[in-house]
């Protein structure tokens, strides 16, 4: 039984028995003045008939056990609803706190997977400092690039293909529209703007694009 369908069961219970208790106690003041005259009379006759008032005074016993039995069930009922709702209430905190753990964990583990790409970013600006050859300080930075492009991918980021598709508001973002270059462009998209990226193949940043009219 789940936490939902025991609050549920409790609550149809309790009000069963709390509506019982209230009837119960109803009744009795209802019956108070009767009762009441009917002790007079009792007392008058005990000595003569006994039996006879041991009889009459059974349904007000029968009622008494009755409704003692329902306060008992009342006070069950009740205590078992708030260890269930202090279990619930734990169970809660126990898992927001987890979530906020997982992020962090997560958050923690992209980061550290890119600390080695910032160590090759300190030593080629360290080595810069010397270095003229313009197409080794390139090809350098084109290596860590694509070393970082990798660290990414393997998490689940993957580049939005947007030039030449046809505009989709799904995956781009118009920043514009010009006259279409040629009929085949007309509707799609001419120019990025703005690379997109999908993480696990949802949308993390939309392309922003120039439109051919």
């Amino acid at each position: 039984m789940t936490i939902k369908d025991a609050l549920a069961k409790y609550l149809t219970t309790a009000g069963g028995l709390i509506s019982r208790v209230m009837k119960s106690e109803e009744l009795e003041e209802q019956d108070k003045p009767a009762t009441e005259a009917a002790a007079e009379n009792t007392e008058d006759t005990a000595a003569d008939t006994p039996e006879t008032a041991q009889t009459e005074n059974a349904p007000e016993t029968t009622e008494e056990d009755e409704l003692t039995k329902a306060k008992r069930e009342l006070a069950e009922w009740k205590d078992k609803y708030m260890r269930l709702f202090a279990e619930f209430d734990n169970f809660r905190k126990r898992s927001a706190k987890e979530r906020i753990e997982l992020i962090s964990t997560a958050a923690g583990d992209i980061l550290k997977e890119m600390l080695p790409v910032i160590d090759d970013f300190d030593r080629a600006i360290k080595a810069n400092e010397t270095l003229e050859d313009v197409a080794v300080i390139k090809e350098g930075f084109t290596l860590i690039h694509n070393k970082m492009y990798k660290k990414l991918e393997s998490k689940g980021l993957k580049p939005i293909d947007a030039t030449g598709k046809p505009f989709d508001t799904d995956f781009h973002e118009a920043i514009t529209s010009i006259p279409a270059p040629n009929e085949d462009l007309k509707g799609k998209v001419v120019d990025e703007v703005e690379k997109g990226y999908l993480l696990h193949e949802k949308v993390l940043r939309f392309s922003k694009v120039v439109i051919g009219q």
